[in-house]
């Protein structure tokens, strides 16, 4: 099957968590903030890459927009952002409409309700947080075949916490095998959220399972390109164990309100 790749060097925008509970934030970021906030995000990237021995493009800087409304968005696209990721279906209705007559694309990374994959089909362009069989053939058999593949990263409850979502390390293999399998839907990689750990080896430990699983499925899946993995508190740690993704949130758009 024909997959869609993003450029290497191209940024996106990713949200996370439950539906129905946002509350948009109403605290908007100056330019001049974001463009500060931005650069320092780079700099810090541009250290770990050179510290793990990486050429710094290979890392997407991804921007989690949770909360955030569509003129923040607006800012963010100025300045070159193209791609945006959301979790919570009530806001990213308004935010794809808001963007229609742009080229941008669409990510979901929040937990999928087996009621709201017919949206996810038919509006995003990503999806990251496929962990059971059932949404893979949903989502399968819901995208319209006008449009591409739809591409989708497996999430791996790396730490096998209990309040998180995701498939275990042992059943990716066979998630991965039958996405593959899915004309409708294109395997690009995984993706993780380790638990929050108070030792940063434990966190360490974890990003190096994600890549360790992620260089074996690489083999079977060519098309395997993608390690969604760290964020604003340990995006250096996920650096170091080959993350290509990086969700970052409050250290892009500052602090939300709650």
């Amino acid at each position: 099957m024909l997959c869609y790749y993003t450029p290497q060097n191209s940024h996106a925008l990713f949200l996370g968590e439950p539906d129905e509970l946002s509350l948009t934030n109403n605290t908007i970021l100056s330019m001049p903030a974001l463009e500060h906030n931005i650069e320092s995000l780079k700099l810090r990237i541009s250290i770990a890459c050179k510290s793990a021995n990486r050429d710094e493009n290979s890392v997407y800087l991804l921007p989690v927009t949770k909360t955030r409304g569509s003129e923040v968005l607006e800012d963010a696209y100025k300045l070159g952002f193209s791609q945006f990721a959301e979790n919570y279906l009530s806001e990213a209705k308004e935010k794809i409409e808001h963007f229609s007559d742009k080229a941008v694309s669409w990510h979901f990374i929040g937990p999928i309700q087996s009621n709201k994959t017919r949206y996810i089909a038919e509006h995003f362009d990503w999806v990251q947080t496929i962990d059971r069989e059932k949404i893979i053939h949903r989502l399968n058999e819901q995208r319209p075949s006008t449009l591409p593949p739809l591409n989708v990263l497996i999430q791996v409850n790396v730490s096998n916490d209990e309040r998180k979502s995701g498939a275990s390390l042992e059943n990716a293999d066979k998630l991965a095998q039958l996405i593959s399998k899915s004309n409708n839907l294109c395997f690009r990689g995984l993706m993780a959220l380790p638990k929050a750990h108070a030792d940063a080896q434990e966190t360490t430990n974890d990003f190096k399972k994600m890549q360790q699983l992620y260089i074996t499925l690489q083999q079977k899946h060519p098309q395997c390109d993608t390690l969604s993995m760290g964020m604003s508190g340990d995006l250096e740690l996920a650096i170091a164990q080959g993350a290509t993704m990086l969700r970052i949130g409050s250290d892009f758009f500052g602090p939300r309100n709650t």
